[in-house]
């Protein structure tokens, strides 16, 4: 029997028309909802004028009667700071993500989900539509892992009702582990999801009453801030693109290499999974 996330075909990942010219760099996707509805595009030879037309990545689109050629793919991690938001632009005039990786390309490039202005962490922005609607779709379950730090301790039977789940206005709120740091005060727990809910780790404590002071994602998809400082980017290895084109998450594990002498060498990607010390969990 065929493994349930294989047996589902890539064309089930779809982009909206408008979407996938502002991915191509043609134009922003409110021009190329313009474009679409004067005519101007067609999709496999005929024309489309319905901008929100679902379309794959072999489909045959072209604007003006020439071919649509996505950009060349780009992949940056970007450790993100306080007071930045996660969009193109800012009608408020505030600092975006996009200032902050402005070195790496002279592309167009897109957040992949959303932080909000006053959580830091790992943040990737890419011009792969595919990648980015793959990452997005519930099959794949991305974990994000959150460092917290909150105004008051954490009780114990809160910390439990959490890792239960929790009812919220918009449906259940689970998490897949919820822990206090070891050596932190009470008000310092590590929590992994999958959930790509609106401001979820905030809305979950406040549920019971607790304020968020400091929200951290130290990992995305495997991917960690190893060696990103606060502010700064690093692009994607070919080998971790691989990994969440393939199954939407990267896996690391520390290699044990002797040199003559029998000093250790530095972690290697390897791409299986990692060896998890057993620990007390909720």
């Amino acid at each position: 029997m065929k493994n349930k996330k294989e047996s589902i075909p890539e064309k089930t990942f779809l982009m909206p028309l408008n979407k996938y010219l502002s991915y191509a760099g043609i134009c922003s996707r409110r021009k190329a909802v313009e474009y679409i509805q004067q005519g101007l595009v067609k999709v496999n030879g005929e024309v489309v004028k319905v901008p929100q037309r679902r379309v794959a990545e072999d489909d045959r689109i072209t604007f003006k009667n020439k071919p649509v050629v996505p950009d060349k793919k780009i992949y940056i991690l970007l450790n993100k700071p306080k007071d930045y938001v996660t969009t193109l632009s800012d009608q408020k005039g505030r600092k975006t993500v996009v200032d902050l990786v402005k070195g790496a390309t002279k592309k167009r490039v897109y957040p992949v989900g959303r932080l909000d202005r006053a959580t830091t962490g790992l943040l990737l922005l890419t011009n792969d539509g595919q990648l980015t609607q793959k990452l997005a779709h519930p099959k794949y379950e991305v974990k994000k892992t959150y460092k917290v730090v909150l105004n008051r301790p954490l009780k114990i039977d809160d910390l439990k009702a959490i890792h239960s789940g929790i009812k919220l206005k918009d449906g259940v709120a689970k998490v897949d582990r919820i822990h206090y740091v070891t050596g932190k005060r009470k008000n310092h727990v590590t929590l992994e999801l999958h959930s790509g809910k609106n401001r979820i780790v905030r809305r979950i404590f406040e549920h019971f009453g607790y304020g968020v002071v400091k929200l951290d994602r130290v990992n995305y998809a495997g991917l960690t801030k190893r060696g990103i400082k606060l502010g700064a980017w690093r692009l994607l290895t070919k080998q971790e693109i691989d990994a969440l084109k393939k199954t939407g998450h990267v896996t690391t594990v520390k290699t044990i290499k002797r040199k003559p002498g029998g000093r250790k060498t530095k972690t290697e990607f390897k791409g299986r999974k990692t060896p998890v010390r057993k620990k007390r969990n909720y």
